[in-house]
């Protein structure tokens, strides 16, 4: 009798230990928009209202040189999982609806390592990481709770549809959308923080898919910004700067405006949440993440802006990886701090993982670092690698890539025809030249040479059978009537990854064989890549 009392006791000072640690765990919430430009919130200039971004600037920390991938679902696979896209396989192009392809089930999930460490996870928003078998699905890869769309450009709008297939759910349940979606996702959002388990952390994460195309927003919005004038500067890209000005010849109206309503729509809805958290009384102990998936689309109909960075969506020039973050934690973090250093998007997981006291625990080693303890400290962060990004978007076999580190930048464009390659440096110092106007590539050969040689091995590291280029489908593809139906359930699934046609005892020859031109086994890492890539397994 004693004895079970003694039990007793024991577990209930466990469990109000193991609450009160929970209670000191920060909460965490990252909301990611899709495509906005540098210039475009309030506190950068803009003529666009977004007083929830100007607060987070204002009373958090703001990076200024917070670096992603030129494209979507790249920058989506980083932020997950720390680690390079290249490596996952999700680096040229993004996952569109008729790939079958996703993110490695062995990579380890942001969620994951916070769920593990006893936080209520959920997803709000655009998923865009696979969607063809379950083991893609975000409630298989850390997330308890989904409520969203596992596509892009599903309109903002009912009927909220993918190809003609619809595409909206809650965890797995096919789902009537009524209103304008970044309220929908906004307002969902809310619910779960106010209906959480108050005795636990939650970590929940945002992706809206505004400001992406196609531009929607409600009429009073639109109505606001009917007569603003768009004087964005030229983004001195080639494709970007002729599709405004074939847009112009074709009397077409401007994005602009409607984009500015698009974007004024998503602060509200950030707005709606940042309340939340002030009602609920957790605003010292959340930490709240704000960033770009890319720089904004400056093309004619996308209608971000990026000046004075050059470039946009799809470049590797600044306005197209350079993008606008900041992060709030008034527990710990200094109110109107800025960051000059480099920071990727690879950095989050670790970096947040560190500031909550999580173990990443991750199968591969990670490319991202935890910078909290310089964070929390104000300390200089040295970039201690070179940062590579690339995109093959729009048209394959026109190809964009970057290697930088502290002092070089040097940007490529590689245009791949049927018999022949054209390559295109562009060679900065990004701290002396920011706008990229200065192009040193002629003056310092062998400097591109050598960051030439590091995108090419770097470039190797990608499987042979990662993301797939193009823009169309297969000839004769269909949508799923509705996308919830979609992906095949893990219990008709094998229990593990398939080989390929390759024999396995020729697995390693073949790698070897491919060299530069990608992985046959995944993760595999051959001696020519640079420091920190690991061998083949």
């Amino acid at each position: 009798m004693r004895l079970s009392v003694c039990a007793i006791l024991v577990a209930g000072l466990l469990a109000a230990l193991a609450s009160t640690a929970n209670a000191a765990k920060p909460n965490v919430v990252i909301f990611v928009a899709d495509d906005l430009g540098w210039s475009d919130p309030g506190f950068r200039g803009s003529k666009i209202d977004t007083p929830s971004l100007d607060s987070l600037a204002r009373d958090g920390m703001v990076f200024d040189r917070f670096y992603t991938t030129p494209i979507c679902s790249p920058t989506r696979a980083a932020l997950h999982t720390g680690r390079d896209p290249m490596r996952l396989g999700i680096a040229y192009n993004t996952i569109m609806s008729w790939h079958n392809n996703g993110v490695h089930p062995d990579e380890r999930f942001m969620p994951e390592a916070f769920r593990d460490a006893g936080y209520q996870t959920a997803m709000v928003g655009k998923w865009h990481l696979g969607h063809a078998q379950q083991t893609y699905h975000p409630n298989a890869r850390g997330y308890e709770h989904f409520y969203g769309h596992l596509h892009t450009e599903v309109g903002y709008f009912p009927p909220f549809a993918v190809q003609g297939g619809r595409d909206f759910q809650r965890n797995g349940e096919p789902l009537e959308g009524k209103d304008y979606e970044t309220f929908m996702l906004a307002d969902e959002a809310s619910r779960f923080i106010r209906e959480r388990d108050e005795t636990r952390p939650f970590f929940l994460y945002i992706p809206f898919i505004a400001p992406h195309t196609p531009l929607e927003a409600p009429d009073d919005l639109k109505n606001k910004y009917k007569d603003l004038v768009d004087d964005r500067p030229p983004a001195r890209s080639k494709f970007t700067d002729e599709s405004r000005r074939m847009s112009r010849m074709a009397k077409r109206p401007s994005a602009r405006p409607v984009f500015a309503a698009v974007v004024d729509a998503m602060d509200q809805g950030i707005g709606r949440v940042l309340k939340t958290i002030d009602d609920q009384g957790i605003r010292e102990n959340t930490i709240v993440l704000f960033l770009s998936d890319n720089g904004g689309a400056a093309y004619a109909s996308g209608g971000a802006n990026n000046a004075p960075l050059r470039g946009g969506k799809g470049e590797t020039f600044e306005g197209g990886i350079r993008v606008v973050a900041m992060m709030r934690w008034p527990a710990e973090i200094k109110a109107g701090s800025t960051v000059p250093d480099i920071v990727s998007v690879m950095d989050v997981f670790p970096t947040l993982a560190g500031a909550s006291n999580v173990e990443t625990g991750d199968t591969f080693a990670l490319d991202g670092r935890n910078l909290w303890p310089a964070l929390s400290n104000s300390q200089p962060i040295p970039l201690d690698r070179k940062l590579f990004f690339g995109a093959e978007m729009t048209v394959p076999g026109t190809m964009m890539t970057t290697a930088f580190d502290q002092e070089w930048k040097l940007v490529q464009r590689i245009v791949q025809k049927q018999l022949t390659t054209e390559v295109t440096n562009h060679l900065f110092r990004i701290a002396d030249d920011p706008e990229e106007r200065n192009n040193l590539a002629a003056t310092h050969p062998g400097i591109v040479a050598s960051l030439s040689n590091d995108i090419v091995r770097w470039r190797s590291l990608h499987p042979v059978g990662g993301t797939p280029r193009g823009i169309v489908p297969p000839p004769g593809w269909r949508a799923p009537k509705d996308w919830t139906s979609y992906p095949i359930p893990i219990r008709d699934l094998l229990d593990v990854p398939a080989p390929g046609m390759a024999p396995p005892a020729l697995r390693h020859m073949l790698d070897k064989q491919h060299g530069e031109q990608g992985r046959v086994i995944y993760n595999c890492a051959p001696d020519a890549v640079p420091p920190r890539s690991g061998p083949c397994k």
